[in-house]
């Protein structure tokens, strides 16, 4: 490194109010930030810990996956239990899962590799956690509608997230800070139903959510005129 700085930085270079102010964004109106009044406070807290130790963002990233995927199962136990701790383990992971990119910017090592592989996880994450908390409530209502609910909002979702990177990719208009706001709220109202046990209202706003969603996309898609 130049001038013998080690890669880790300095822990007077951790200014967790610039940090925030770097990742705050303008999708959603200011109260509405639920990772800027809930995760990234608690993810600073990690920042802290791990800032002078030799773990990496990336190392963060993948522990916030396997975080989700133990969410994930524990919503497959299909008691009311298990939601409640799938329900705290999808919380944590998303809090963790801000940490990482907090960490990055904090130590100035963020990468294209590293914002890669947190999308890709993310992406991963979701589908085991929606998968995860429909069939556990299933098994648990024994109801076939809410299977049926449960997929069709499974399947509403991916299209709206596929949507999304089609109408960026064209139009290359990404508002800052959606997709992170869009992920930070969707892993809270999976984490807040499932610790009240009533999985189907969290899906049932799930679908509300991702209508809403892809009428607004296929609205920027429309308006969008190429130069």
């Amino acid at each position: 490194m130049p001038n013998g700085t080690s890669p880790l930085g300095s822990e007077a270079a951790f200014d967790y109010e610039k940090a925030v102010r770097k990742s705050e964004n303008h999708f959603v109106p200011r109260f509405l930030q639920i990772n800027k009044f809930l995760n990234r406070p608690a993810a600073s807290l990690i920042v802290r810990v791990f800032f002078k130790t030799r773990i990496t963002p990336n190392q963060v990233t993948v522990a916030s996956f396997f975080i989700g995927l133990a969410g994930a199962g524990c919503f497959g136990l299909a008691t009311p239990g298990s939601f409640i701790a799938g329900g705290l383990l999808t919380q944590l992971s998303s809090i963790v899962d801000c940490a990482d990119g907090m960490l990055a910017r904090a130590r100035g090592t963020s990468n294209e590799f590293g914002a890669h592989l947190d999308l890709i996880l993310d992406r991963i994450n979701e589908s085991f956690l929606i998968t995860g908390a429909i069939l556990g409530w299933f098994r648990f209502s024994g109801r076939e509608s809410d299977l049926i609910l449960g997929l069709f909002a499974l399947g509403l979702y991916f299209l709206q997230t596929t949507l999304f990177y089609l109408v960026k990719s064209l139009t290359g208009d990404e508002r800052r800070g959606e997709t992170a706001e869009n992920r930070g709220w969707l892993m809270f109202l999976i984490a807040l139903f499932a610790v009240i046990n009533r999985l189907d209202i969290g899906l049932v706003v799930l679908i509300i959510a991702s209508l809403g969603g892809t009428i607004g996309l296929l609205i920027r898609f429309f308006r969008f005129r190429k130069i």
